[in-house]
């Protein structure tokens, strides 16, 4: 019976290590596309997203230096090999910290277009979940967790 019982034991760890660490693959073309997104023209007008373009153009180039940030960041995180979930939501979050000196001067469309582009850096690595820091950027809390 003690047999058994360590047997289970050991599997259970297994499964653990293995399953709790939430590490992502990187995909095979995520270095191009971080590439791709740092050469891009952020926050122009998109109507296909109702978006008006950026409401005092003086941001533009230091709100896209921000982005572009995070980008090298989550480059860092895909190049070791061994990046997990909670890796790139410090990311997130510290990237998102990055805004807080031009926070009160984005208006709602700005702050929705920052969201928008941290969800498309997030899918370049195929990360479903930023650990509720987008929504703690843009609303003030996570509206998934009970207050």
């Amino acid at each position: 019976m003690k047999k058994i019982a360590n047997k289970l034991f050991g599997i259970t760890l297994l499964l653990f290590a293995s399953c709790g660490q939430g590490q992502i693959k990187t995909p095979e073309k995520a270095m191009t596309k971080f590439e791709e997104f740092k050469s891009k023209e952020k926050f122009l007008e998109d109507p296909k997203i109702f978006y008006p373009g950026i409401a005092d153009p003086k941001l533009k180039p230091i709100l896209t230096e921000k982005l572009n940030l995070v980008v090298d960041d989550f480059k860092k995180i895909a190049e070791t090999g061994k990046a997990t979930d909670e890796d790139y939501q410090n990311a997130i979050k510290n990237g998102l910290n990055r805004f807080s000196d031009v926070y009160m001067n984005l208006d709602t469309e700005d702050r929705e277009r920052v969201c928008e582009y941290f969800e498309e850096i997030m899918d370049i690595v195929g990360l479903e979940s930023s650990g509720g820091h987008l929504n703690n950027f843009m609303y003030g809390f996570d509206p998934t967790k009970k207050q």
